[in-house]
């Protein structure tokens, strides 16, 4: 059976939740995999229109949100001076001919080849340090497609949660390879990570402002006790909250995570019906209706993709 398309916006850009799982036994990330990895997504973001908004890498899987945008946006000489950044580490200066510029702009605009290069980087990389063949990803990445505001930070949140949800950490800034631990222990070098979360009226903050703001929201929902592992406890909230933070309700963020991992798009009605529009094949029912997404103000969603990430 041939494997459904994936739903992608062309011309446009657009938010991902990315996930990609091992396909080996355990948890064989360690510190050193978690690095590297982390490396070659920095890197590669360099090159490819891609806005890293979010990450957070586990013992067994990643999350990755990226915000993909469409080559048209970028000049020749950018298209150039990334040319040189993909082949920095070859004796010869290349140059890219003429002919190639509107290839590498369709190229470094997508998704799918964004995720291969990191994937595919990594598998050499661990199969040479472990002395191994054959695969380490189990088959393709998976991906849903994200709107921007609400439903974007709780996403970032989720993500950014896995490590407190996973008993690993207490704190998220605790954790070194997520979006939190990497802005609180690297102060963001290099400007690797965006700053939009999907606040609401974030475009009038600085952007220390638009941390701080974030990491209240984040620490707001993780101290929500749920049946998806630990939280964040009552006297870490309470000494975060006396260093700056004030309370607030979180109740549109519940224990429902697995909409951020098991839909196909997830927003508002509009936005859910109106992409299910676009990008659905001819084998999909045009006339599939977003499912609400119970306990979630005015947030829908829409499953196509049979894989999950759980």
């Amino acid at each position: 059976m041939p494997r459904k398309a994936r739903m992608i916006v062309e011309g446009e850009s657009a938010v991902y939740h990315v996930m990609s799982r091992t396909v080996l036994d355990g948890y064989v990330l360690g510190d050193v995999e978690k690095d590297y990895l982390l490396k070659l997504i920095k890197h590669f973001s360099s090159i490819y229109f891609a806005e890293i908004l979010g990450f957070c890498l586990m013992g067994n899987h990643f999350h990755i949100v990226v915000r993909m945008h469409p080559g048209d946006q970028y000049s020749d000489d950018s298209i150039r001076k990334r040319f040189g950044l993909y082949y920095q580490n070859d004796k010869v200066k290349r140059i890219p001919m003429p002919h190639q510029l509107p290839v590498l702009r369709e190229k470094w605009g997508n998704l799918s080849e964004f995720m291969k290069e990191i994937k595919q980087g990594f598998s050499r990389f661990y199969n040479r340090r472990h002395k191994r063949r054959g695969f380490f990803w189990s088959d393709r990445f998976k991906s849903v497609l994200v709107e921007d505001g609400e439903t974007l930070i709780n996403c970032l949140a989720y993500v950014d949660l896995n490590p407190v949800r996973a008993g690993i950490v207490t704190r998220p800034d605790d954790y070194r390879w997520n979006s939190l631990g990497y802005h609180h222990q690297s102060g963001n070098s290099d400007s690797f990570l965006s700053l939009d979360f999907g606040l609401e009226g974030s475009e009038k903050l600085a952007q220390n402002e638009r941390l701080i703001k974030y990491r209240q929201f984040v620490y707001e929902v993780g101290s929500l006790s749920t049946n998806k592992g630990s939280h964040i406890s009552v006297p870490v909230f309470a000494k975060e909250a006396k260093k700056g933070f004030t309370a607030s309700s979180v109740d549109r963020f519940l224990a429902r995570t697995r909409y951020f991992t098991d839909s196909g798009i997830i927003g508002s009605r509009q936005f859910v019906s109106s992409l299910w529009q676009r990008l659905r094949t001819d084998a999909d029912n045009p006339n599939k209706p977003p499912t609400r997404i119970s306990g979630l103000e005015n947030m829908y969603s829409l499953k196509r993709l049979s894989e999950s990430i759980l």
